[in-house]
């Protein structure tokens, strides 16, 4: 069941011209509402004698819903409909970042210095000693983010163009919460070849490399050769980010639920990326008991169209993710919309954790279980205990690059994660907030603080 609940993503400003008498506002407003809109802010755009000029804010759950809301103020009597803008059209118009000089250039001195000649002896000195580069460039503050268009949120291979908005909001994420410069980079290929040797030849301006919306299997050995072939942290954020997150969030979950980790028995349906990368780290945090499933069930070894990643996760038990899933502790989504309904949901073991992350539809909406689970989380802003990658990436890139490690490890993904659940202090667990808000400002310091003390305590910092 489609989930029907207005959103910014879909937000609309309505200007309107009423009468100027009184009940005219009023009778906009109930349209809109009667209509299934959510209402925002007002904005009083111009007044006389005679009429208003009103902005009004409403979202709307999709175009169509947008649609039905713009033809029911056009509909009524005596009010007269001028324009509307998407606000979420408005805000990407010409792009969300641009680039800022860090110094101004005010005369010819600042100019000799900023430039010729006076840049040739910085120049200079790191050609004599590389590693200047860090303390003299941008490199040492500065992420690649890195996509082939491949494997875009929920849309699938809608290509470089159309990913260039997602990789601008990335951005814009490691600016706002670890202090960090990032670019975004979309390449008009998707071979794995040419995909290593492009970023290979970009390296050298950047401090580290984050991939992102590459499709598997193709990430994993993109990953793979890049971790091998550069001497500057790579990091898959489809894998890596959500596998923090979401360990993060079960370290606390269970606590709730009062179930040891070693003694849990965790189904997941998604194998991509990232549901294979949370299951390595769920394994890595003490989940011993995983059973996987993909669109064509349970990924048991006598299955024959297993690539390695699935291999991996190959057990001994078969059928569809309604048979696994019964007796169950928990069930974590990285799939698709509706995957899960309530009868399954009831067949698992008691003290149930649901972790239903597709976006924007998760596997199962949380208010048809919320009487059956002890605890579900969701990848949306709108549900309590929102599964977001920021939570992660700022920081641990932030952690990285202090350090000025040449490789990002398994390690350090699990004391990232310990670091983002231990914020959630023991008096302020619940089962709607096993995880802290994206906008808690500790989250990126703690993250990078225990990628910096786990790159230290493995000998890895060169900082």
């Amino acid at each position: 069941m489609q989930q029907l609940t207005p959103n910014p993503s879909y937000s609309l400003t309505i200007r309107v011209q009423l009468p100027h008498r009184a009940g005219m506002l009023a009778s906009v407003l109930t349209a809109l509402a009667d209509a299934g809109g959510s209402l925002g802010q007002i904005n009083l755009i111009q007044q006389t004698r005679k009429i208003v000029i009103r902005d009004v804010i409403v979202n709307a759950y999709s175009e169509d819903h947008a649609e039905k809301l713009v033809n029911v103020v056009k509909d009524l009597p005596e009010i007269r409909f001028l324009s509307v803008s998407d606000r979420t059209f408005d805000l990407h118009h010409h792009g969300k970042i641009s680039v800022h000089s860090k110094v101004e250039v005010n005369n010819q001195d600042d100019l000799a210095m900023v430039y010729t000649p006076g840049v040739g002896r910085v120049c200079m000195a790191i050609a004599e000693d590389v590693n200047r580069v860090y303390d003299l460039t941008v490199k040492g503050n500065m992420i690649a983010i890195v996509t082939d268009g491949s494997a875009v949120l929920g849309l699938g291979n809608i290509g470089a163009e159309a990913a260039l908005p997602v990789m601008e909001g990335k951005a814009m994420l490691f600016k706002q919460f670890g202090g960090l410069d990032a670019f975004p980079i979309c390449l008009a290929t998707q071979d794995v070849e040419e995909i290593v040797k492009t970023i290979k030849y970009m390296a050298p301006v950047f401090g580290g490399v984050n991939l992102e919306d590459i499709s598997a299997p193709r990430c994993f050995e993109i990953e793979r050769r890049l971790q091998d072939e550069l001497n500057i942290p790579v990091f898959h954020d489809d894998q890596h980010g959500t596998a923090i997150v979401v360990v993060a969030a079960m370290l606390n979950a269970i606590k709730v639920v009062d179930k040891p980790i070693d003694k849990i028995r965790v189904v997941m349906n998604g194998a991509g990326a990232s549901g294979i990368s949370v299951a390595r780290l769920l394994r890595k945090a003490g989940v011993a008991n995983i059973v996987m499933c993909d669109s064509k069930g349970c990924i048991s070894s006598d299955r024959t169209d297993l690539n390695a990643e699935k291999l991996e996760f190959a057990t001994a038990q078969s059928g569809s993710l309604a048979e696994v899933l019964v007796g169950a502790d928990v069930f974590v989504g990285l799939s698709v919309a509706n995957a899960l309904n309530p009868t399954m949901v009831r067949t698992m073991a008691d003290r149930r954790i649901v972790f239903a992350m597709a976006n924007p539809i998760p596997e199962i909406q949380p208010e048809l279980v919320e009487d059956d689970v002890s605890v579900i989380a969701t990848g949306r802003s709108d549900y309590p205990n929102q599964i977001n990658n920021v939570l992660a990436f700022p920081g641990v890139f932030r952690g990285a690059l202090d350090s000025r490690v040449s490789r990002i490890t398994t390690d350090m993904y699990l004391e990232a994660a310990k670091a983002i659940a231990s914020l959630v202090s023991p008096s302020d667990l619940a089962p709607d907030y096993i995880i802290p808000s994206v906008f808690d400002p500790r989250v990126a310091d703690a993250v990078a603080a225990a990628v910096k003390q786990c790159a230290r305590e493995a000998g890895l910092a060169n900082m």
